[in-house]
């Protein structure tokens, strides 16, 4: 689609007004045609994608849904620090951290609170926010390649939970199937995939369900948990990344989740969780373990026995009847109930972290690696990506649309309470304003009425949007990373499957007011007042969706939004005329969605009307009154199409938001080279070999740490 500078010169004078108007139609214009132009989401190159996956793709035919091709990562040397521009200080989130994950095996990072786990899973999936007060170093290979999260499949399961609440299980995984795999073009396959991904997490029985939220029960968290998972399965990545799966779930449907992550990792898929202190039944589920405290590593390497044996060869024994994981985080805690006790536990964790440091080679994991590189299926692969993601820009609206539609009309205790408050103000400002009068005093209460009209209209579509609108944009930031969809297709989506329903509540609104004040009583000038509102209240909702794309919280939008609107309420036209405005602030009027709503109700009334008359300078005509009150000199017709043009600005700034305000993520940067630890060698470990001892440990690395053989032995409080 192309235009010319002439043709879209001609476009934006044939909408009217000039000055401020001219500029935001230019600029709604620019966005459109970018918008209706623009490509899909956005992929790689097709020669940085080909050369990326072939490091990882190693099979003779190109991987299809539900085939996971194995990666193994091994990282060494992270190290993340924050640095504090007040007091100058430095503090290290993560400090030489080094390990491995393989396919097949569940590999639990533990910790206490604030240990670093959640860090080291961002850096892991380059999920890092970039900010200029972190440094990050450190290396990362794929199957012994260094390269990045770019080159394979992952998925990221957070702690947070965030669904279109009135949407099924299954409609929610179908869709996502639609999206993120395109080339499963039927119907029955695509149903069949969803059903085999419903009965591997244990779903099938909410299937039907609506997945709820605050305002509405749907499924248990445990089942939300697992469809976090599920849509993360769509499109078969090689890792799964899950940031405390079973924070907030009881002891039952946590070992559901972990369950659930035990058997992807039996399927092929490289499985790293991240949790705090797990029941003991969950860490019998784990094959692998990184134990960390204060950024440092203090154990890496197989789970089950092998750690409790590692450390008792320091004098920690785990006593009888004790859950290994309490042991192990009890082991690595700070006991901050007096000086003495931090004192000696940070003694005990140091010597650890130095043991470990010093003796690294000596812990393994437990299955070589898998799955060598295939640089000609590589390419293969990589260009038959780039090419589904190309050309699909309806095919998403379609799906995306059908989405919104069904979250729009099925939420239903929103939906009631805005048909109650519409009808409930309509009510109040009928009883207040009951059957007007033709006298002059009517006048002003006329213009009071279609005063407040304009404010309530516009505050109700506004809060209603600037409420819903932060979480969704989680929603669609998660998802358009993956590259599910591109952002015209969303916007556009969600504005016309808003209209039906957005439409409604203006017109009940109107039908209700309108009878009660008396307005001027012929049905095309009813029609023409609830048209006005109706394009007022969608200016509004884009003002919010505006609003929701500058600031990162629901609150924050609470808070920014009616100060906003505030200000185009004092330039509405009712307090201050657009005559008497200073120079300064001349085009707010014009940029006042309820100024122009206000000018339009205001001919429409007025235009017409007759007023009773006792004096020679009384008000004789509503066209009187309109020039009286600077609000004639204009048609229905120019305010209409200026809250057109403010609708556009608000949407076309919202896509620009959008778009500037994507998450950047810090990148891996190698450290200084004698900084890098020599590789780990994973060979077997004999039975005759012993870690060195821990007193030797601390000759050789001069640690001032107490020796392991005057080092009571570890035990829990309230074991006998």
């Amino acid at each position: 689609m192309a235009f010319g500078a002439k043709k879209v010169g001609h476009v934006v004078s044939g909408i009217g007004g000039n000055g401020m108007g001219q500029i935001l139609a230019a600029m709604a214009a620019a966005l459109l045609i970018r918008l209706f132009s623009g490509p899909g989401p956005a992929s790689l190159p097709e020669d940085e994608t080909c050369e990326e996956n072939d490091s990882v793709n190693g099979d003779d035919a190109p991987p299809s849904a539900g085939k996971v091709l194995p990666v193994t990562i091994t990282w060494r040397n992270i190290t993340c620090s924050l640095s504090d521009k007040h007091s100058k200080s430095v503090r290290f989130l993560l400090k030489d951290v080094s390990g491995e994950a393989k396919p097949g095996r569940l590999l639990a990072v533990m910790g206490p609170s604030g240990s670093g786990k959640t860090t080291l899973l961002n850096v892991l999936a380059s999920q890092i926010l970039a900010s200029p007060r972190l440094a990050l170093s450190g290396l990362l290979e794929l199957n012994g390649k260094p390269s990045s999260t770019k080159a394979y499949k992952f998925a990221y399961v957070r702690q947070e939970d965030l669904f279109f609440s009135q949407l099924t299980v299954r409609e929610t995984l179908s869709l996502a199937a639609e999206l993120q795999l395109p080339e499963i073009s039927s119907i029955e396959e695509r149903d069949e995939y969803v059903n085999n991904l419903l009965f591997k997490l244990g779903l099938v029985s909410c299937a039907d369900s609506i997945i709820g939220d605050a305002k509405v029960r749907g499924i248990s968290g445990g089942e939300k948990k697992r469809l976090s998972l599920g849509c993360e399965l769509i499109a078969s990545p090689s890792v799964i990344f899950a940031d405390e799966p079973t924070t907030g779930l009881d002891a039952f449907q946590a070992e559901k989740v972990m369950e659930t992550l035990r058997l992807l990792a039996q399927d092929g898929h490289t499985v790293i969780c991240s949790i705090h202190q797990p029941r003991g039944s969950v860490y019998g589920k784990f094959d692998d373990i990184v134990l960390l405290t204060e950024g440092t590593l203090v154990y890496a390497g197989p789970a089950r026995d092998q750690p409790l044996e590692y450390f008792s060869r320091f004098g920690y024994q785990c006593p009888d009847h004790v859950n290994p994981a309490e042991f192990l985080a009890d082991l690595i805690s700070i006991d901050y109930s007096s000086s003495d006790s931090v004192y000696s536990s940070k003694k005990r964790i140091d010597a650890l972290v130095e043991a470990f440091s010093t003796q690294s080679s000596a812990v393994l994991y437990a299955t070589p690696l898998t799955g060598k590189t295939g640089p000609k299926q590589g390419m293969k692969f990589g260009k038959k990506i780039a090419a589904k993601r190309k050309g699909g820009w309806w095919r998403q609206f379609w799906l995306l649309l059908k989405r919104a539609w069904m979250q729009a009309s099925r939420d239903g205790p929103t939906n009631k309470v805005r048909t109650r408050m519409s009808i409930a103000s309509a009510i109040i400002f009928g009883s207040v304003f009951w059957r007007m009068g033709r006298s002059q005093t009517s006048i002003l209460d006329r213009m009071g009425l279609l005063q407040v009209t304009a404010i309530n209209t516009a505050m109700a579509a506004l809060t209603k949007t600037v409420g819903v609108f932060p979480k969704e944009r989680a929603i669609v930031d998660r998802e358009r990373a993956k590259g599910s969809y591109a952002l015209g297709p969303y916007l556009l989506s969600k504005l016309i499957a808003e209209i039906p329903v957005g439409a409604a509540f203006p017109l009940m609104f109107g039908a209700v007011l309108y009878p009660m004040a008396r307005l001027h009583p012929t049905f095309s000038r009813f029609g023409k007042f609830c048209g006005i509102v109706t394009v007022e209240s969608f200016a509004a909702s884009a003002m919010g969706l505006t609003v929701g794309s500058m600031v990162p919280t629901t609150e924050a939008a609470m808070a920014l939004g009616p100060s906003l609107m505030t200000v185009f309420i004092v330039f509405g036209g009712y307090y201050v005329t657009a005559d008497n405005t200073p120079i300064i602030f001349r085009w707010i009027p014009r940029a006042s969605l309820i100024r122009w709503a206000f000018q339009g109700l205001c001919i429409n009334e007025f235009t017409g009307l007759k007023f009773d008359c006792q004096n020679s300078f009384d008000i004789q005509t509503g066209e009187q009154a309109l020039y009286r009150y600077s609000l004639g000199g204009t048609c229905i017709r120019d305010t209409v199409i200026a809250q057109s043009r403010i609708l556009l600005f608000w949407y076309s700034t919202t896509y620009l938001l959008l778009e500037k305000n994507k998450p950047k993520y810090l990148q891996l940067k190698a450290p200084a080279s004698e900084q890098i630890e020599p590789k780990l060698k994973l060979e077997p470990l004999l039975e005759t070999d012993q870690p060195l001892p821990l007193k030797q440990v601390e000759q050789n690395q001069q640690v001032e740490s107490t020796p392991v053989d005057q080092t009571e032995p570890f035990i829990l409080e309230g074991a006998k």
